[in-house]
């Protein structure tokens, strides 16, 4: 059985930083692209970042090119976010997501949610200004 557990979401003021965590149980972990995507209240999942299974390769969305950074350990079965400059509209609940397509990163497949199968029950990010 996949499971996915996202960690690290809290309160946070404008600018400030937040790391989120996703531990990944159940498949071969190293083999699969992960995703992250967020969807707050009232709008659809929006696509974030996405990292290759070596970790070598990452795609972002538009919104958080150049603040926030994906990063996995394949050793312990985690995907990262990283997120710095924190803004009032990244306020949403965050998901991380195993992709059960193509697992060659690809940007133009990889930022549709449609591509990933297995997904965790997300984590709350508010930032406030």
């Amino acid at each position: 059985q996949v499971r996915l557990v996202e960690s690290g979401g809290g309160l946070v003021q404008a600018g400030g930083s937040l790391s989120l965590s996703c531990a990944a149980s159940g498949l071969a972990f190293s083999s699969y692209v992960m995703g992250w995507f967020r969807q707050a209240p009232g709008k659809g999942r929006e696509f974030v970042a996405a990292v290759s299974g070596s970790g070598s390769r990452t795609i972002y969305g538009h919104s958080v090119e150049g603040r926030f950074t994906a990063s996995r350990d394949n050793a312990k079965n985690t995907v990262y976010l990283q997120m710095n400059s924190l803004k009032p509209e990244d306020t949403a609940g965050y998901y991380c997501a195993a992709s059960t397509g193509f697992q060659c990163l690809t940007a133009g497949y990889h930022s549709s949610e449609g591509r990933y199968g297995y997904w965790g029950q997300g984590t709350r990010v508010t930032v406030s200004s």
